[in-house]
């Protein structure tokens, strides 16, 4: 199929970053849409786009849209779609999706026609009356808004935030793909010192540091879609190659994570060896408080503790007026904090020159921006 209509989802106040990455890979005709940034593409650019997007969530293949105020519009229509140039016959095909503001709201029973549909006309196809669903995984995902219905196909499987290198658990991680969006919302460019005072298993580091090697973040995964028999795998091999040979060396570290537990320090040195990374990260066990660098115009992205119990607002307040004291003695450096505390602000004892919504694991937070002064 030499053109497809695509869509990345992100996570909200994400979206902008998205579609520069997408301009960035060479789709820059990108819309948004409810947490969807859609762009145009072919095959090349469904595998590529899983391989190199580093702040989306997934990636989908729009396969219908039209409007629904009935489930009989909604069976005709998704019935509609001609499925067997998609689905072999022993594909497993679950159906997910969502309603909002739509005459159709229930999910389940809107699950349960697009899948009757779907079987319906596959039966007619294969002359099969069941389907075993053995076979290679094809998500199928449905968005009802006002009722217009969007039908996809979910390309990616697994989020994209999964990497593969981070498998140890520590308390209140970052998801890699807003590890990744808070890096590029501050426009931290390799060669600039970073560090994150608070990095727990080393998500930010980790993220940079595979920015700063061009290495795609899903190279070392797998995607739903590399089994689809659809998609030749001569595409996929191609894309493999192709971001094999963009990763570049880095000689000199410029990247460091401190964290005050010993534990959380172990684990990112564990996830950096993972990511293949651990040549050009540093982690320290290191109070944020003694934190000093003598190198100029550097980088702080961190995500430090917002505990919403009464005992962890107090001490968070406290810890929060020290961050400001103690980043206060690099004059020149930018500091980039994802917080829930409204009041954040107040306590590190400056407000920001910018601060963006963000969602970090469901909590609304906000990205506080405090720009230092530019390169001389």
């Amino acid at each position: 199929m030499d053109k497809l209509r695509l869509f990345a989802t992100a996570a909200f106040g994400v979206e902008s970053v998205v579609a520069r990455e997408l301009k960035h890979l060479g789709y820059g005709d990108t819309h948004t849409d409810n947490g969807r940034i859609f762009f145009e593409g072919d095959f090349e650019a469904v595998c590529r786009t899983n391989l190199w997007l580093r702040s989306a969530e997934r990636v989908h293949i729009v396969l219908s849209e039209f409007t629904a105020t009935t489930f009989s519009d909604l069976f005709d229509a998704t019935a509609s779609i001609p499925w067997e140039d998609w689905l072999p016959k022993d594909a497993e095909f679950p159906v997910t999706g969502k309603c909002v503001k739509s005459v159709l709201m229930s999910i389940s029973d809107c699950q349960s026609i697009i899948k009757k549909a779907i079987v319906e006309r596959l039966k007619k196809v294969y002359k099969l009356e069941t389907f075993p669903e053995t076979g290679s995984r094809y998500h199928i995902d449905f968005s009802i808004t006002k009722d217009k219905v969007t039908i996809s196909l979910d390309t990616t499987g697994e989020g994209l935030h999964k990497r593969g290198y981070r498998s140890l658990g520590y308390e209140a991680p970052i998801k890699e793909t807003l590890a990744a969006a808070m890096l590029m919302i501050s426009r931290w460019t390799p060669g600039r010192h970073l560090i994150d005072p608070f990095c727990g298993s080393g998500t930010i580091p980790i993220e940079a540091a595979l920015m700063a090697m061009n290495k795609a973040p899903g190279i070392d995964r797998e995607f739903d879609c590399q089994e689809w028999s659809v998609i030749p795998k001569k595409i996929w091999y191609n894309a493999l190659d192709e971001a094999r040979d963009l990763i570049k060396p880095v000689n000199e570290i410029t990247i460091q994570g401190f964290d005050i537990n010993p534990e959380a320090i172990s684990m990112a040195n564990y996830h950096a060896r993972q990511a293949g990374v651990s040549d050009i990260v540093h982690f320290q066990v290191r109070d944020m408080r003694d934190i000093s660098s003598k190198a100029k115009y550097g980088f702080i992205i961190t995500n430090p503790p917002y505990g919403q119990r009464l005992g962890e607002k107090k001490e968070n307040s406290l810890l929060y007026r020290d961050m400001g004291k103690t980043f206060s003695k690099l004059p020149t450096w930018s500091y980039y904090i994802i917080n829930a505390d409204p009041d954040f602000e107040k306590h590190f004892g400056r407000k920001a020159d910018k601060n963006r919504k963000l969602f970090n694991g469901g909590l609304l937070c906000y990205y506080y921006q405090y720009f230092g002064p530019k390169p001389e």
